[in-house]
């Protein structure tokens, strides 16, 4: 090994400026090739560069070339794999990881020493060495003169340090003094060593003659540790009397610190007492007013109130730590809870008298109401009750239980209350709806009582506030009509027991302003009650109650308040807002029966008022969503609305029925059928209702409906029609249908308006070229068998020398068709016409003008045969266009 590491020395590391330090012969791990050398190598020139060299043999064998050089500093990692146990495998991490097997584990140690070594000497960034034994890796290399790198073998080469600038100037002055120190050095040493030898006797005897001043200093020094003797002495007895004063201090200092935590208790007392005095003390004034105060004047409300707060903060206020164990805080608050119970139930024995007084005061008030549509007005009542607003508030935080209770009480009067306001006012509305029409066509209205107009009444929606249907009561509220009834008995307006001619706008325009009152009515009574609910019983915060105790729900009869207790206390109230519906809800829970009452005797009076009422219910439901979406009010009304939208359904439904089960008389024309007719009176009379409606999108989806059965229903007619043409009956009735529509504009039967011209449009040709036929019969048959002669290849100027088509025939066939003849022809055709159109449509002249179009056209055809395949015969026909034209004209005015 030392002999390759000369040979590599002087053929690759000498020419590079280089000296080899340490080499190690490696084999890449897991592979079988040829060996290589790691070389440990640093330059010989400043700044020193530290490398490690891969070295391999050339494939001739002959020589070493350098085949890969790495930086020491890019060294990260060096890995031997195991500390302990020997193993020739070692890892090198530069930018990726060599791994590498030695041929033995020393040359690996060595190697790996250099490598530290190096790493300490010349690196300011310390390589990682993992897995190595702590022998090899001594401490740092210290930078003195002549420092073996190698670790003292026998190739390690000595590193000096170099002179400063003050030990060259010496060596220069010294070898200036001895200019022979180069020629002859063994002189220069003799010179030297007689100096040195000078010196150190001089040094000896500078020492011996300095013995006499130390013995001086060491008598110095006794001298001072005897003062320090006498100083420590009179330090201890000032020690022992200064013990004696701190004794007395500190007994001082303990005295001083019981005055002040005597004095710190009695403050800390003192705050206590005032404490409780200041927030548990109730003044007289407010015990006075709580037990004997006046609950029905202003004054006494407000003193009650002022009182009733001052006890809850007394009640209320936050104890400190041990408070609750004093005597005299049991005392009080047993006091306060005295007070509060007694105050709390003679409030709550006043609020009933006050709700049963109202009550009847109330009552007494509807009498003034029994003949008007009106609604007695509640403001009074409740500005007497919202005094105690405040007090109620106070009872919810304080007892609850009372003020559920009251919450009840007042439900169950008010709603008794309102009961009978609200049936009352809905009599009167159906009085009004059904007692009184137009001047000649009056409803049966016979002299009563208000008790039997109850009874009366009572008999359409009986106790449960439905609708009985019965057929004697109905009679007596039902419209008895002195006029002539409409001939059809499937007429789309004889709904119940009425019939279209007994019903008209004004009579309708009178429901629409009574239902439309009614709910007008309806809407500030209930909003102000609901107002009146959330300010009185304070719940228009929408905040949840808790307690701390299991649920229990509890409800009351018509669906009011959830209720949870533990020891008397609420656990928890899904919302105040559910609770205000609630009461709502007990309190008016005969207006959804009564409205759907009222819905009802409007829909046996007219169907058509189903559309009065989906427009103002749907405009009412709107307003209140608007409002509150979730209120009782909203929440009713869209109830109702779902009645309403049924009710609606169902009047189309009817009419569509009644479509299909129209019968026409075998007899007589039909003319305009009266579904027809009337489709145009619904759609005249919604298109005036539902102006700017929100519901309009129902009515498109009934238009819609109600058009297809219109157009299958006439279809289904004109087929079954044996008076009339068919054509007749399509023409006519699409006629009708399409003006109807052109001048409603309804803009979502644009397609249907559409599809009625095209339908009237077809039949009109139809029926003018059925009904005219061909009037020049015998002259239409010779040029039909002309036409067939061309068609079969004959060329059109020789078809006058076939024998049944020549000249004379045809002038034979002329002859038949004289001007008078045809006049009588055409006067006969007019006649006809006239038999089968009705007069009420007046399509009459313009079907006769389309049949004298018609004929004209034929007219000309024989004209052009005559010109293409008699050339030059100088024949035609005895009349001309304007001969029909003067014909047709004279036949339509003297009719």
């Amino acid at each position: 090994m030392t002999a390759i590491k000369h040979a590599l020395q002087r053929d690759i590391f000498t020419p590079n400026d280089e000296r080899l330090l340490s080499i190690v012969n490696v084999c890449k791990a897991g592979k079988k090739k040829r060996n290589c050398f790691l070389c440990a190598t640093v330059t010989t020139e400043r700044p020193v560069q530290v490398n490690v060299v891969k070295v391999k043999k050339s494939d001739k064998g002959d020589f070493y070339k350098r085949q890969t050089a790495w930086a020491l500093r890019d060294l990260a990692v060096v890995d031997a794999k195991d500390a302990i146990k020997e193993s020739p495998e070692f890892d090198l991490h530069f930018d990726k990881v060599y791994k590498w097997v030695a041929s033995s584990t020393v040359e690996k140690n060595t190697f790996i020493s250099c490598i530290w070594k190096l790493n300490q000497r010349y690196l300011r960034k310390k390589i990682d060495f993992t897995n190595v034994s702590s022998q090899l890796l001594e401490e740092s290399v210290p930078s003195g003169e002549n420092q073996s790198v190698a670790g003292g073998d026998e190739e390690a080469v000595d590193e000096y340090q170099e002179l400063n600038a003050r030990e060259e100037q010496d060596i220069e002055i010294m070898m200036e003094g001895c200019e022979y120190a180069i020629s002859n050095a063994e002189a220069f040493a003799e010179k030297l060593s007689r100096e040195l030898q000078v010196l150190d006797g001089a040094n000896i005897q500078s020492i011996m003659a300095s013995e006499k001043q130390v013995n001086i200093l060491m008598k110095l020094l006794d001298e001072a540790l005897k003062e320090v003797d006498q100083i420590e002495l009179k330090l201890s007895s000032y020690e022992e009397m200064l013990q004696s004063v701190k004794e007395q201090m500190d007994q001082i200092s303990e005295s001083n610190h019981l005055i002040h935590l005597s004095n710190t208790n009695n403050v800390k007392l003192l705050s206590e007492i005032e404490f409780l005095v200041n927030h548990m003390d109730l003044a007289k004034g407010h015990i006075k007013a709580l037990q004997e105060g006046d609950l029905t004047s202003s004054r006494g409300i407000e003193a009650c109130t002022n009182a009733a707060d001052a006890l809850l903060q007394c009640m209320n206020v936050a104890l400190r730590p041990g408070h609750d164990m004093l005597h005299a805080v049991k005392q009080q608050q047993q006091r306060f809870s005295d007070l509060r119970e007694q105050f709390a139930r003679r409030l709550a024995s006043h609020l009933n008298s006050v709700f049963v007084q109202q009550g009847h005061d109330q009552s007494s008030t509807l009498a003034q109401h029994s003949v008007e549509l009106t609604l007695p007005n509640h403001h009074p009542f409740h500005r007497d009750l919202l005094r105690y607003a405040k007090l109620m508030e106070w009872l919810k935080n304080t007892d609850y239980g009372k003020y559920e209770g009251l919450t009840k009480n007042y439900m169950d009067y008010l709603s008794r209350l309102y009961e009978r306001e609200i049936k009352d006012f809905f009599e009167v509305a159906k009085i009004k709806m059904t007692g009184t029409t137009r001047e000649g066509k009056k409803f049966a209205t016979l002299p009563r009582k208000e008790s039997a107009v109850k009874q009366e009444t009572e008999s359409l929606h009986g106790s449960s506030g439905k609708l009985t249907g019965s057929t004697s009561s109905l009679n007596k509220l039902s419209v008895q009509s002195s006029g002539n009834r409409r001939s059809q008995s499937s007429s789309l307006l004889d709904m119940g027991n009425m019939s279209a001619s007994d019903l008209d706008v004004a009579d309708r325009t009178k429901f629409d302003k009574i239902f439309e009152q009614v709910l007008s009515e309806l809407e500030p009574l209930c909003l102000a009650e609901q107002d009146f609910i959330s300010k009185f019983f304070k719940l228009q915060q929408h905040q949840s109650i808790s307690g701390t105790a299991t649920n229990e729900a509890e409800e009351m009869d018509g669906g009011t308040l959830s209720r949870s207790y533990a020891s008397g206390i609420p656990q928890t109230i899904s919302s105040e807002k559910d609770m205000i519906r609630q009461m709502m809800t007990k309190i008016f829970r005969c207006i959804e029966p009564e409205l759907n009452n009222l819905i009802a005797l409007g829909d046996k009076i007219d169907s058509f008022n189903s559309l009065y009422m989906l427009v103002k219910m749907s405009h009412h439901v709107w307003t209140a969503q608007n409002v509150d979406p979730a209120s009782f009010l909203s929440t009713t009304l869209g109830n109702v609305l779902v009645t309403v939208k049924r009710n609606f359904d169902k009047c189309i439904s009817n009419q569509m029925k009644q479509m299909d089960e129209v019968k026409i008389s075998k007899k007589s024309k039909v003319g305009i059928l009266p579904f027809v007719a009337e489709f145009e009176e619904f759609a005249a009379l919604a298109e005036s209702i539902f102006k700017n409606a929100e519901r309009r999108g129902d009515l498109d989806k009934a238009y819609i409906k109600l058009i297809r059965a219109v157009f299958v229903s006439v279809e289904k007619v004109a087929n079954e029609s044996q008076k009339t043409p068919r054509d007749v009956v399509m023409m006519e009735n699409f006629h009708h249908i399409f003006a109807t529509l052109s001048r409603l504009k309804i803009s979502c039967l644009e397609a249907e308006k559409k599809e009625a011209k095209q339908k009237y449009t077809d039949h009109l040709q139809s029926y003018v070229i059925y009904s005219l036929g061909q009037p020049l019969e015998k002259l239409n048959h010779f040029f039909e068998g002309v036409e067939a002669r061309v068609a079969q290849g004959i060329r059109e100027e020789e078809v006058s020398y076939q024998l049944a088509f020549n000249k004379q025939e045809l002038r034979k066939v002329i002859k038949e068709y004289p001007g008078k003849e045809v006049k009588k022809g055409l006067d006969n055709l007019y006649k006809k016409v006239d038999k089968h159109l009705c007069e009420e449509e007046n399509l009459l002249q313009v079907v006769w003008h389309s049949m004298q179009d018609e004929f004209i056209r034929q007219y000309k055809h024989f004209e052009g045969l005559i010109a293409r395949c008699y050339p030059g015969s100088g024949i035609t026909m005895e009349f001309t266009i304007q001969d029909i034209l003067d014909y047709c004209s004279s036949i339509a005015q003297s009719h």
